[in-house]
């Protein structure tokens, strides 16, 4: 499985103190990328943090983790990770036996302890409080907070944080929508929605992904088959985009007259 905060922290360029809070299982928001983490910090060069894993690990109710790697929707490679420590996939699923299923949207060790909702008023409200944030708290409120907050957030100039905006199970369709829109958000932030099937689905992000001028060309050039006629001739007059794309959507309504 590959999500924007498990692709980070394959890259390697994660502070230890974010990988010490993912090897205890405080910060991934799902099952799937709670264990990728701890697959990956097993190995970490630092010994406390991949102590830190193991112990998180060894934490997690043998039936549930059983339970959970029989998911169909679990890769191979988690498989054979934990099929190297003992670990193998349940014959029968919770669900099968009467029990409850497993939620992937949730981790499987919950270390969050108390809620950490806040109420937000607006989105300078939420500025004002996230300024005086450390990276690892925003980290932990770009999954975990408010939809101002994640406005605000996925603007952050550290990268960790707005790939943790997109990796929150709370954000919404209508959120990537706005986030595909913003002119002021860095070319790695639409990259990953461009490149999410999940979100492409939805025409309203993808057509928000070709007009926006920060869009990486080729994802834009790529996007246009998918256009309607009528925002395809509002792209051929919107001077904000890069002059080949626009002169290619005029050869593209050209070639189907």
């Amino acid at each position: 499985m590959s999500t924007p905060l498990l692709d980070f922290f394959r890259r390697g360029d994660v502070a230890r103190d974010l990988r010490l809070l993912a090897a205890q299982g405080a910060l991934a928001p799902r099952a799937h990328e709670q264990l990728g983490l701890l697959a990956l910090l097993v190995s970490d060069p630092d010994a406390e943090v991949s102590r830190a894993a193991e112990a998180t690990i060894a934490a997690i109710p043998g039936a549930s983790l059983s339970t959970f790697l029989a998911r169909s929707d679990v890769s191979a490679e988690l498989r054979s990770f934990f099929a190297a420590r003992g670990i193998e996939p349940a014959i029968a699923t919770a669900a099968a036996a009467g029990g409850a299923p497993i939620d992937a949207d949730l981790p499987l060790v919950d270390t969050s302890g108390a809620s950490i909702e806040v109420e937000m008023d607006d989105e300078q409200s939420a500025v004002q409080r996230l300024s005086s944030m450390s990276v690892a708290q925003r980290v932990t409120r770009a999954i975990k907070g408010t939809r101002e907050e994640r406005s605000v957030l996925i603007r952050d100039p550290n990268k960790l944080v707005s790939a943790a905006v997109l990796s929150s199970p709370k954000v919404s369709d209508n959120e990537v929508e706005s986030f595909a829109r913003m002119a002021n958000v860095s070319e790695e932030v639409l990259r990953v929605i461009g490149t999410t099937r999940a979100w492409m689905k939805n025409y309203a992000v993808m057509s928000a992904l070709t007009r926006n001028p920060k869009t990486p060309v080729a994802l834009s050039m790529n996007l246009l088959v998918r256009l309607t006629d009528r925002d395809l001739r509002q792209l051929t007059t919107d001077r904000n985009v890069p002059d080949v794309l626009r002169l290619t959507a005029k050869k593209k309504l050209a070639n189907e007259k």
